[in-house]
């Protein structure tokens, strides 16, 4: 078989929003098959023994037919090249640790051209995957070798770079599992959880609410201490110090053995423990001087160290550390002996996804100071049979959360009060966490701001606690009442017919209502009656803005078919979605869109995104428009100027609530009840006809503004906005 030129990528956008797909943001990519049209797989000799040969895991896809093995069944009956390469880019995904199920690929009215989508968490990773998959699949196709293992290398190392760290990802996922919605702000793990006026924001393990008062005292140990100890809490006594001999002198003052470390280091970096000579103490001082900027003397307490997460006010995980050590063999050196039986744990690595570091010596000068100690170096061999100690601290992974006695969680709680941290890593150590501290000697040694969460979601030993969850429940408190945490009301308008008008108004109504309204129109980006700027700001770039300012209490916003199908909405779900018309099919040519039924496919997402609580206002109008009000998950307005359209009675009918006009007048309707608004001479201003005013009043009335407070509000629109 001669071989087959690649398939061309013709077009690759990441869709960010709700978007003609799903919910969720995808990476739509369009492809041109060429030859490959008239070569399903089938008629391709070998590609589908090649393809299951390097991604086995194939089996498991179950694609349209539903089972186990569906996927491999539509190879041998014959597929075409784009659908195949959905599935291949799927499972390069899910093979480096981002999993994903969801991808399609549909025809266009170009022969042999395709739009092929699939899940994206990342735009960069499915780039990526995107990238790689081609080649994987052409490289199977002509019979030519390819690195499955290398390309699954490039994009786990990809999703390292883009992807929120474990501590980030386990706040947002609680966010999640809550519906509360979350916008990344940066590269990093600067997170946004819900939206506008509502909004809080984390940093890792940081929130907010987490001072820079309370991490400058956190970050220095000694002020620490002497804070919590004026409190009650048990410490180690200690003082700081300026050179070796001042940290001889102070050991002896305090007593032997002693811990020497930096004062404003973290993850026991420069921990020297349980130190008994002056060599041992001056040499401890070099070690700490280079990891902080001053260094401190305490008395050793002993006991295994402790780390207890403190959450608003309470202790929600705790996890014991031990010593690592190896047995000597009488043949291997310190650091084989390290990588054989300490690397070599599966649950140690140099990424931060690890429960368990890497010992490395040269990244750890303290594990070259404890061999030091015991008359070694990384290079000795020690006689066959004896013990080294390689680290005596930092190895938190046993978790014990359920054995904290209940007067040391009110020590770390107490603690954490006392420093000013509404989340705080309180190391202590005990020689039995079940205890009372005063009983068996303990002491809190440290308290750390953004306190790293890993250890407790993935402990080596013992049960994986769900620290996201009370982190998320501390922002957004349980409250009956509301529903919808972290969530503004959201109005989306999607239409072409006097959109930015109705926009407008709404916008303007809200704000009647007492409420601080961002809108991004076509007219451009207003916030609070003021507009901040000109020109259309529907594009996701310009409308997402609004979710971002913490002043927005409601937001409002203007979209079109082509807002869906370039970039997907801007919110993830709303409170009120409008659908006016289905107009514009004609300027859409380059969305493969030539009919109102086209039209409808995209802007039924605005109607798909209404959360279950929430209204979907629709033109009754429109027999296509009204039909999906079966999409909507919560209630319907149905709107008309006839009142003896059909759909409006039907809905009528069933006590469904419509809107219409009756001797010129609005009506509001529910079953029998009527509610008659002004005359038209009184609400309809220029620019605004009566067909344009009822999706104005079905919207206001969705969002439960009074009657009197609508018409008020449109008769006053034009003489408060026409400079506007």
């Amino acid at each position: 078989m001669s071989k087959k030129n690649d398939i061309r990528l013709l077009r690759i956008r990441y869709l960010r929003g709700p978007n003609l797909w799903t919910y969720r943001p995808v990476l739509e990519t369009w492809l041109d098959l060429g030859e490959l049209e008239d070569w399903p797989s089938n008629r391709l000799p070998g590609l589908n023994q090649r393809l299951t040969t390097w991604l086995p895991a194939l089996i498991e896809h179950h694609c349209g037919v539903g089972e186990r093995g569906g996927f491999l069944q539509r190879l041998e009956e014959g597929t075409w090249a784009g659908h195949i390469l959905e599935h291949v880019v799927i499972e390069l995904l899910n093979l480096a640790g981002m999993p994903t199920a969801f991808g399609q690929t549909r025809s266009t009215s170009r022969v042999g051209v395709y739009r092929m989508v699939f899940r994206a968490r990342d735009e960069q990773v499915a780039r990526s995957a995107l990238a790689h998959g081609h080649k994987l699949l052409m490289a199977a196709i002509n019979d030519e070798p390819f690195d499955v293992a290398a390309a699954v290398a490039d994009i786990t190392e990809q999703v390292d770079r883009s992807y929120l760290g474990p501590s980030t990802a386990a706040i947002v996922a609680a966010a999640t599992d809550r519906r509360i919605p979350h916008i990344r702000l940066n590269d990093g793990n600067l997170v946004q959880l819900g939206h506008g006026a509502r909004q809080r924001r984390i940093w890792t393990a940081e929130t907010d609410r987490t001072s820079a008062i309370a991490q400058g005292i956190a970050g220095d140990k000694d002020l620490t201490k002497r804070l919590i100890a004026g409190c009650g809490v048990p410490v180690p006594e200690g003082q700081v110090v300026a050179s070796p001999a001042e940290a001889w002198e102070a050991a002896q003052d305090i007593g032997l053995p002693v811990v020497v470390k930096p004062t404003d280091a973290n993850h026991g970096r420069g921990v020297m423990l349980d130190l008994r000579t002056q060599a041992e103490v001056e040499a401890a001082f070099g070690i700490a001087d280079r990891e902080g900027s001053e260094v401190m003397v305490e008395r050793y307490v002993p006991g295994d160290e402790h780390r207890l997460l403190v959450v608003g006010g309470r202790v929600v995980a705790a996890v014991r550390g031990e010593s690592a050590w190896v047995t000597a063999d009488g043949r291997s050196t310190v650091r084989q002996l390290v990588d054989a039986q300490l690397n070599s744990d599966p649950r140690r690595g140099e990424a931060e996804d690890y429960p368990l570091d890497k010992l490395v010596f040269e990244k750890n000068e303290v594990m070259v100071g404890e061999l030091a100690r015991q008359g070694l170096t990384p290079e000795s061999v020690p006689e066959a049979g004896r013990k080294v100690v390689i680290l005596r601290n930092g190895n938190l992974s046993i978790d014990c959360t359920d054995q904290v006695h209940p007067e040391v969680e009110h020590v770390a709680t107490l603690a954490a009060r006392i420093v000013g941290l509404d989340i705080a890593g309180i190391d202590l150590v005990a020689q039995d966490i079940s205890r009372p501290l005063h009983a068996q000697g303990g002491a809190v040694v440290e308290v750390n701001a953004g306190p790293g969460l890993l250890m407790h979601l993935k402990p080596a030993v013992g049960q994986p606690r769900p620290v996201g969850r009370p982190i998320v429940e501390a922002l957004f408190p349980e409250d009956a009442r509301d529903p919808h945490p972290g969530r503004i009301p959201i109005v989306g308008i999607a239409g072409t017919r006097g959109t930015a008008r109705i926009a407008r108004l709404v916008a303007w109504l809200a704000q009647l209502r007492g409420l601080r309204v961002g809108l991004a129109c076509a007219e451009g980006l207003y916030f609070d009656r003021r507009r901040l700027a000109a020109g259309d700001a529907r594009p996701f770039d310009v409308a997402h803005r609004l979710l971002v300012n913490r002043n927005v209490q409601a937001a409002v916003f203007e979209n079109d078919a082509r807002c869906v199908l370039h970039d997907g909405l801007p919110y993830d779900r709303c409170t009120v979605g409008v659908v006016t018309d289905l107009d514009g099919a004609e300027a859409l040519a380059d969305f493969d869109v030539q009919t109102p039924e086209q039209v409808a496919k995209a802007v039924r997402t605005q109607v798909d995104v209404v959360l279950d609580d929430g209204v979907a206002v629709l033109n009754a109008a429109d027999e296509r428009i009204a039909a999906m009000a079966d999409l909507c998950d919560g209630e319907v307005i149905l709107y008309a100027v006839d009142p003896a359209n059909p759909a409006l009675q039907a809905h009528r009918a069933r006590n469904g609530r419509v809107v219409f006009l009756q001797d010129g007048r609005p009506v509001l309707a529910t079953g029998h009840a009527e509610t008659r608004l002004a005359s038209p001479s009184h609400v309809v201003r220029r620019g605004l006809d009566c067909v344009a005013l009822l999706p104005v009043v079905a919207t206001a009335w969705a969002l439960d503004i009074p009657p009197d407070l609508i018409i008020a509000g449109i008769e006053t629109f034009d003489a408060h906005n026409a400079a506007l």
